[in-house]
């Protein structure tokens, strides 16, 4: 007679049960010890900053000397600040200026070198250069460019019969955001034709065969499907230039001074005028809040409509 022993059931099930558990939270472990670098790295120079950016907007903080807590005063005389609101609706109408012909400059310069012709990569590193060589270096060398009695602005456009020898850029409002606003389309389609360009090359070449087979033209093309597979790629390029524009300082600064009189002065010249020449640390924190809040509205209103349903 066969006897069966009772007792408990066998312990390996229940290792390989807890072994996966296990696995996971070791993982996870491993996972937190490799990215806390990055984490403390984003909280040290990124969170805590804009955290005590946000305290230093409910003071009076001056640049030197005591502060008090005034909670949201800032705010309300950013209200009332005819400053500030005309460096705002400067700074949307710079950027509506420049946007759209930075990317229809960078797109046409995209489409131009995609196809690796000979001579492509020479004509691609020129235009792309002026990103290279810096915003600030071009803004001294227009300074140089634009003066009324030397400049080759003047000299080059008396010639085409546009200006005159004696035209001073730097001291007519619209004159002086047109210099800026070409020096920065020179400045910013380089980068956009990279971005575009880098889209544009990840394209299977079989869509548009297929494409050309069904007897669709080079216009049809371009609109029905590289600019939707695009999608993406124009959506960093628009982000990046709406951003730029926002943030726009060192051409104005350097230029123009935010002049003649304050009618070139961007957001962020003003935040610097408030904080440095005002003293007033604490009126240009909150600026500084409401320009952050600003851009990520926008970016973020951007992105999903660019996006569409892929976002």
């Amino acid at each position: 007679m066969t006897t069966k022993t009772v007792g408990a059931p066998p312990a390996e099930p229940a290792l390989r049960r807890r072994r996966p558990a296990a696995e996971a939270r070791r993982t996870t472990r491993t996972g937190l010890i490799l990215v806390s670098p990055a984490l403390l790295f984003v909280g040290v120079f990124a969170l805590f900053p804009l955290g005590f950016g946000v305290y230093i907007s409910l003071t009076d903080w001056p640049l030197i000397g005591p502060y008090h807590f005034i909670g949201l005063g800032n705010y309300q005389a950013l209200l009332h600040s005819s400053v500030f609101l005309q460096s705002i609706v400067f700074t949307l109408k710079y950027t509506a200026i420049v946007t759209i012909p930075i990317f229809v400059v960078g797109y046409a310069l995209a489409v131009f070198v995609r196809s690796n012709r000979p001579g492509s990569t020479v004509f691609r590193t020129m235009i792309f250069l002026p990103y290279i060589v810096g915003l600030v270096a071009e803004s001294y060398m227009a300074v140089v460019e634009l003066q009324p009695s030397s400049g080759t602005a003047n000299f080059v456009l008396a010639k085409l019969g546009i200006v005159s020898n004696t035209t001073a850029w730097t001291v007519h409002t619209g004159l002086a955001l047109t210099a800026i606003s070409i020096l920065v389309i020179w400045f910013a389609s380089g980068l956009t034709m990279m971005l575009l360009m880098a889209g544009m090359q990840g394209i299977p070449q079989e869509i548009y065969e297929s494409a050309r087979v069904d007897g669709a033209s080079w216009w049809s093309a371009e609109w029905r499907l590289t600019l939707p597979l695009l999608r993406k790629s124009i959506a960093l390029s628009l982000i990046i230039s709406v951003v730029g524009s926002f943030l726009a300082f060192n051409q104005f600064y350097i230029i123009t001074d935010g002049g003649p009189g304050t009618s070139t002065v961007p957001v962020v010249m003003s935040i610097f005028q408030t904080a440095f020449a005002q003293m007033d640390v604490g009126l240009a924190s909150a600026m500084s809040v409401v320009l952050v809040i600003v851009v990520g509205l926008i970016t973020f209103v951007q992105f999903h409509f660019l996006q569409g349903d892929e976002a």
